[in-house]
């Protein structure tokens, strides 16, 4: 992203312009994040060297309503690009600890970006007993009252 940056400013300095750039950002495919990067200069001198960069980030959400069978892809899909997760072991019964050989750090890696995922909070009583994706999708659909 910084690559990006200094790019644009490259391309900016000695130039009256105003630059709107538009870009989503997916980390870790958790959520619809988008980041809106704004870089302004203004026809005075002094502010052409240094473009002004403001980042406002906005959470986008999803139109359809959400169904056990989309919370299973999600949940799959934010494991499978978890570095430490080999895909092809990944099953929705997999026992993150036994089956895929995570650790408890890793575990509650799993759980932070299962919460970002989904935009609520797991408290950690709940997130103990989350050893499976079959859990995470139940227990995400119980929370937002999902039933199938």
């Amino acid at each position: 992203m910084s690559a990006l940056v200094q790019g644009l400013r490259t391309a900016l300095v000695g130039r009256c312009a105003s630059v709107y750039l538009k870009s989503a950002v997916r980390t870790a495919a958790l959520g619809v994040q988008q980041k809106h990067i704004h870089i302004l200069t203004d026809h005075r001198p002094s502010l052409l060297a240094k473009p002004i960069l403001l980042v406002s980030p906005r959470r986008g959400y999803s139109h359809e309503p959400l169904s056990l069978q989309l919370i299973k892809e999600r949940v799959l899909l934010v494991l499978k690009l978890y570095d430490k997760i080999d895909p092809s072991k990944l099953k929705l019964e997999s026992h993150f600890i036994n089956d895929l050989g995570l650790d408890s750090l890793d575990h509650v890696e799993v759980i932070m970006a299962m919460e970002d995922e989904f935009g609520f909070e797991i408290p950690d009583g709940d997130a103990e007993r989350l050893l499976r994706p079959a859990d995470i999708v139940q227990y995400v659909g119980d929370r937002n009252d999902v039933y199938e």
